[in-house]
């Protein structure tokens, strides 16, 4: 986003950077019906919704619908926001534009929540936007879940179904050497080294069966057929299959 870039016709090395007091000042005037002020407060914080939508601009999304998106999120901002509590307007506005943004990724996202769950989800965020417009922070679970009457449970599963996904090779700590990914993170507790090894053992174990033994284990647990099919297939009497079978699984038991 450095430099002479172009995002919606717009040269963001050319964006004007306002002051804290020169943005509270042109919202007085904007809230008392300046519409002058209330362009000069869009045009001064784009380069807010600039910082914003580097964060989202690995999900392969176009640059030019997201800072869009973006920019309403500021426009509510700037319409919403409480000059009383005496706040910074970047504290306001950069949760207001990434809630926007979240919102346009979720809408258009190729994932499929139930009706009900998404229902839920929007009930959510419209009264994190209004509990957030109220005390110009961000709310608590807690503090939602009570507004809506809601299980604290349901806030957070509707909220977690509608969440946008993260690839597992997305870098998630990086310092001085190779990025680590979530997918170095998370355990194989199938493909170990341990199984492994008792998969060789059990191999050996069951190549030194005989053949007979072997033919019988393959017909009753491969293909799953009774004693008594295995001995019409075999050629040998139901006890014998019962006696060869125990022998063989026994046998394999004591070599691992």
């Amino acid at each position: 986003m450095q430099g002479k870039v172009e995002i919606c016709g717009i040269n963001t090395s050319k964006l004007p950077v306002l002051k804290n007091e020169e943005t509270i000042e042109l919202l007085k005037l904007a809230r008392a019906g300046d519409a002058e002020a209330r362009e000069k407060l869009i045009n001064g914080n784009l380069r807010l919704v600039l910082s914003v939508i580097q964060k989202f601009m690995s999900r392969g999304e176009n640059a030019d619908d997201i800072f869009q998106v973006g920019c309403i999120g500021l426009i509510k901002a700037i319409d919403n926001f409480n000059l009383d509590l005496g706040v910074m307007f970047s504290t306001y506005g950069v949760p207001m534009i990434i809630g926007e943004i979240k919102r346009f990724l979720r809408d258009n996202s190729p994932l499929r929540v139930s009706r009900s769950i998404r229902d839920t989800a929007y009930k959510i965020l419209k009264t994190k936007e209004r509990l957030q417009t109220e005390t110009q922070r961000e709310p608590t679970v807690e503090e939602i879940a009570a507004e809506l009457h809601l299980p604290r449970e349901e806030v957070v599963i509707a909220m977690d179904a509608v969440a946008d996904p993260v690839s597992l090779y997305e870098p998630i700590y990086s310092e001085s050497g190779d990025a680590v990914c979530g997918m170095d993170q998370i355990g194989d507790t199938k493909n170990t080294d341990e199984s492994w090894l008792e998969q060789i053992a059990l191999t050996e174990a069951i190549d030194r069966l005989t053949d007979r033994e072997k033919r019988i284990l393959s017909l009753r647990f491969y293909e799953g057929k009774t004693q008594m099919q295995v001995a019409a297939e075999v050629g040998i009497s139901q006890a014998q299959v019962s006696r060869l079978e125990k022998n063989a699984i026994n046998q394999i038991k004591k070599d691992l």
